[in-house]
């Protein structure tokens, strides 16, 4: 799975010269939480929501309304957008993006191509891509199953044991000695009995209708 795939692509952005109120109505009207910063068709930086309450004056602040106002329009996103921002490429991974904002601390990346912003690719994003991957909201069922003796093969004997009963696997994941796989069925009964007998311990099995 690669990043342009979960990606949203032609994100909002604003300018560095746009002012703290611009970028503030920006993010309520369309519901997001940081823009690029785009000058003559490259990213120049990034802002985010908390960037911007750090400028905001607090509700305990002797300034009336008006004098906030003027203030935050006066202040230009230059002066608060961070310049120095961790890009991917919409080739890249999604793990690669994940272990970006892991690493980063970050909860987005700008997609860069040839120096333009194309995209964004945020915690939602990935969250969305593993959900995806395991196949979670897909019709079917799902087993979890643990394996003792850890030796070559280990799959194709359970690739082979489901393919015997016409049934076909959807999604598979494995960590460590567990194995997960999505089924494009719910008459299973009958295949977890027989996953028990050649020693697999099914943990868990939930169906989706």
């Amino acid at each position: 799975m690669y990043v342009r795939d979960y990606m949203t692509t032609n994100p909002y952005s604003v300018g560095p010269d746009a002012t703290v109120s611009d970028a503030m109505e920006l993010m309520r009207e369309y519901k997001v939480s940081r823009l690029p910063v785009v000058k003559d068709g490259k990213l120049a930086g990034l802002v985010t929501d908390g960037m911007l309450l750090e400028v905001t004056p607090s509700k305990a602040t002797s300034l009336s309304v008006f004098e906030v106002n003027y203030l935050l329009a006066k202040t230009k996103i230059n002066s608060v957008m961070v310049k120095k921002v961790t890009t991917i490429a919409p080739d890249a991974l999604v793990e690669e993006a994940a272990i970006l904002m892991r690493d980063n601390d970050i909860g987005g990346l700008p997609v860069v191509e040839k120096d333009k912003v194309i995209g964004i690719i945020t915690e939602t994003d990935i969250f969305n891509a593993f959900v995806n991957i395991m196949g979670f909201r897909e019709k079917g069922s799902r087993i979890a199953m643990v394996y003792t003796e850890d030796k070559p093969g280990v799959l194709a004997d359970i690739t082979s044991i489901i393919a015997g009963f016409d049934i076909s696997i959807t999604h598979l994941a494995v960590h460590k000695n567990e194995i997960i796989v999505r089924l494009n069925s719910q008459n299973i009964d009958d295949l977890v009995k027989a996953l028990s007998e050649k020693g697999f311990q099914v943990i868990s099995i939930r169906k989706n209708a």
